[in-house]
């Protein structure tokens, strides 16, 4: 079985959330990047980016 290159999506608040994507995604899960500059959402793998200036935590999503 071949493993997909994983999603790598960029953001502009370290406090966002994940559906999944499409209509087939999954339950919405909000993520907290923290200290952190990325985190992956623990259902489908996606990657968060923080986008280089960003806003660090002060967005509510």
């Amino acid at each position: 079985m071949q493993k997909l290159p994983q999603e790598i999506i960029t953001v502009q608040s370290t406090k966002l959330h994940c559906d999944g994507g499409g209509p087939l995604g999954h339950p919405r899960v909000f993520l907290n990047m923290g200290a952190a500059h990325d985190i992956d959402c623990p259902y489908c793998g996606r990657k968060f980016v923080l986008a280089a200036g960003a806003a660090c935590g002060h967005d509510h999503h």
